[in-house]
């Protein structure tokens, strides 16, 4: 049996800057056409970039803004890079996912509500195009004890984020799972931020075509499902060392 090879195609903007376009007019403009079954990748600095989630260098302390918008956080101190390390929306980050490159002048915060933004964008899509799509909103983090950035799926809507496989058995029918869940989100996030980027390519659209194995959803996620994408800390399966940290919580 073949498998269905999976298609990326970068889509390159223009520059963007702060408050220049609104979020669906920036969709409207470099998205001129996506398949049915297909998922629209679009990195959280446009989004961000598009809502006005930006603060001046000038005169302001990255450290400062990193702290109001991190849930807990690591002084600098902690560091041996100088960086803040933090927990925001639930999410371990850098620097609360503050990000100072093609910002113009200006620190790139988080989107206010990703979750919404997502929403936002697949309802437009799928009005406009008459059939169900996917959106994820990316970002890009480090992974503990390993060189270089991976991406991320800050938010999604339009499909299940998760393959659960407890309870099911292996190849061989002997073992049967009792944890694994596969993230499709944070897969897809990470074949498109390979191609995003993360200096001055200018693409921050990734169109993602022949994905059989995303199960699609015309309307976006629910609590329930939301809530499964995230572990609490006591329950993760690194929780003795994450609780051991002398977190300070934001002020």
């Amino acid at each position: 049996m073949l498998a269905t090879l999976m298609k990326l195609t970068t889509i390159t903007t223009a520059a963007v800057h702060a408050r220049e376009y609104g979020l669906l007019e920036f969709i409207d403009q470099y998205i001129k056409a996506m398949p049915e079954g297909s998922v629209i990748a679009i990195s959280s600095k446009i989004v961000s970039l598009c809502e006005g989630r930006v603060v001046k260098m000038d005169g302001s302390s990255k450290e400062e803004i990193a702290r109001a918008e991190a849930q807990y956080y690591l002084p600098p101190t902690y560091s041996p890079y100088g960086v803040i390390v933090s927990v925001n929306r639930d999410i371990l980050i850098a620097s609360a996912g503050i990000d100072e490159s093609n910002g113009d002048g200006h620190y790139v915060l988080w989107p206010k509500d990703p979750q919404s933004s997502a929403n936002a964008i697949r309802e437009h899509l799928s009005a406009k195009y008459g059939y169900p799509v996917g959106v994820i909103v990316t970002d890009s983090r480090i992974t503990p004890m390993r060189r270089g950035t991976v991406g991320l799926g800050l938010s999604h809507s339009g499909f299940a984020a998760l393959r659960n496989y407890i309870g099911s058995k292996d190849v061989f029918g002997e073992y049967e799972y009792k944890y694994s869940y596969a993230s499709i989100l944070d897969g897809l996030a990470s074949a498109a931020v390979v191609l995003m980027g993360e200096g001055a390519q200018r693409t921050p659209l990734v169109l993602i075509e022949d994905i059989d194995f995303v199960e699609f959803q015309n309307h976006n996620p629910v609590q329930s499902e939301l809530n499964e994408l995230r572990i609490a800390l006591e329950d993760d399966m690194y929780s003795e060392m994450l609780k051991a940290i002398p977190w300070e919580k934001r002020p």
